[in-house]
C-alpha cells in the first residue's frame, strides 16, 4: 500500500524527474533524425513503384504501424542481439539507450514514410508536366515544385507523430533505460508515493508538448506564408483585372 498523498511532493519530483530530461530528448531526437530518413528510404520504392522493393517495402510499413510499440522494444532489445550473434557481433554490452532509439526509429520510419507518400500523391501532377516542359529534368522538378509543397502538407503529421513519439518514449525504462520514467520508478520504489510521481510526470510531459506544439504552430505559420501571401494577394490581382476591363 502506498503512503498517504501529499500534493506537496510534486513539487519535489518534478526537478528530480527534470534531471534526467535530457535522456528522453536523445531518444526522441535519435529515433526521429533516423526516422525521417528512413521514412525517405521507404517512401521511394513505393512512390515510383519499383518492383520487389515496393512489396517489401508495404510489408515493412504494414507490420510496423499494426503492432504495439512494447512488443517492438522487446523483439530489438532481445532478437537483434541473437541475430547478430552468428556473425561474431557480440551486443550483450550495448547500452539499452542504443536498442531503444533504433526500436524507435524503425517504427517512426513506417510513420514519416506514409507521411510522405501521401503529401507527395497530393501534389498536382500537372504542375510537375509545366515543369518539365519548361525544361525542368526530374530531379530538378522534385526539389523546387513538388517537395516545397508537400512538406507543407506533411508537416502536421510530421509533428502529431513527433509528438506521438515522445509519449512513447516513457517505455524506454521497461528495458533499464534511466530516463524520466525510470527515474519515477526507483523514486516510487524509495518512498511509496506512486501518485505523486505519476502526477509529477504528466506535468513535465504535458508541459513539454505544450512547448511543441507552440514550436509546430509557428513553424507551421511560417512555412505558409507563402500560401497566404498568395491568398491574400489573389481577390487584389481578380479586383485589378476587373477595373482594367471596366475600363
Amino acid at each position: 500500500m502506498g503512503k498517504s498523498f501529499d500534493l506537496s511532493l510534486v513539487l519535489d519530483f518534478i526537478p528530480e524527474l527534470l534531471r534526467y530530461l535530457h535522456i528522453t530528448l536523445i531518444v526522441l531526437g535519435g529515433s526521429i533524425v533516423l526516422g525521417l530518413v528512413g521514412g525517405v528510404l521507404l517512401a521511394v520504392p513505393r512512390l515510383y513503384r519499383i518492383p520487389v522493393l515496393s512489396q517489401l517495402a508495404t510489408l515493412y510499413v504494414s507490420f510496423m504501424r499494426g503492432t504495439p510499440i512494447l512488443i517492438k522494444l522487446f523483439l530489438v532489445y532481445y532478437g537483434l542481439p541473437e541475430l547478430l550473434k552468428p556473425i561474431g557481433v557480440d551486443l550483450s554490452r550495448t547500452d539499452p539507450l542504443v536498442f531503444v532509439i533504433v526500436t524507435y526509429a524503425l517504427s517512426d520510419a513506417a510513420s514519416f514514410a506514409e507521411i510522405f507518400r501521401g503529401a507527395v500523391r497530393s501534389v498536382d501532377k500537372g504542375q510537375t508536366e509545366a515543369a518539365y516542359a519548361a525544361g525542368l529534368t526530374t530531379f530538378q522538378s522534385f526539389r523546387r515544385i513538388v517537395v516545397p509543397q508537400a512538406l507543407i502538407v506533411a508537416f502536421p503529421n510530421m509533428a502529431n507523430t513527433l509528438i506521438g513519439s515522445l509519449k512513447d518514449t516513457s517505455l524506454a525504462f521497461s528495458i533499464g533505460v534511466m530516463d524520466m520514467v525510470g527515474r519515477g520508478q526507483t523514486l516510487i520504489s524509495a518512498t511509496s508515493h506512486a501518485l505523486e510521481v505519476y502526477i509529477s510526470l504528466s506535468v513535465v510531459y504535458y508541459v513539454i508538448v505544450l512547448v511543441l506544439e507552440k514550436g509546430f504552430a509557428l513553424a507551421e505559420r511560417r512555412l505558409q506564408r507563402h500560401e497566404r501571401k498568395k491568398e491574400v494577394r489573389g481577390p487584389a490581382v481578380r479586383a485589378e483585372r476587373l477595373k482594367r476591363i471596366a475600363g
